[in-house]
């Protein structure tokens, strides 16, 4: 069997919040297509609010930006990943309409 491929190309945007200089909330949206759908998904990645600055919201208006933008660019779906002792992340993302659908596999190079 010869598997093949080709180049397909994505796009991403971040989101972020600065104090001062210093950024201190961060997330991306990675817009990805396949041949399956003629729109793209988004992914939603690396959401970060500094620790001493959680449960102020930031996170929210973060999430919440991720949703308008996908939104925007017509995804027919957004997913995101959690590790499972994130439970404090979980109601956040659950409190936008996020479902637990699954599982994450990931192998670190």
């Amino acid at each position: 069997m010869d598997v093949k491929s080709k180049k397909i190309n994505a796009k991403g945007i971040k989101f972020y919040v600065k104090e001062g200089k210093k950024e201190i909330a961060r997330a991306y949206l990675y817009l990805l297509t396949n041949d399956l759908h003629d729109q793209p998904f988004g992914l939603m990645e690396d959401v970060f609010v500094e620790e001493s600055l959680r449960g102020q919201g930031i996170g929210s208006k973060l999430v919440e930006k991720i949703i308008e933008e996908a939104k925007k660019k017509r995804c027919y779906k957004l997913i995101c990943t959690s590790r499972y002792e994130r439970p404090e992340v979980h109601r956040l993302y659950e409190r936008f309409g996020f479902k637990d659908h699954g599982k994450e596999f990931r192998i670190d190079f």
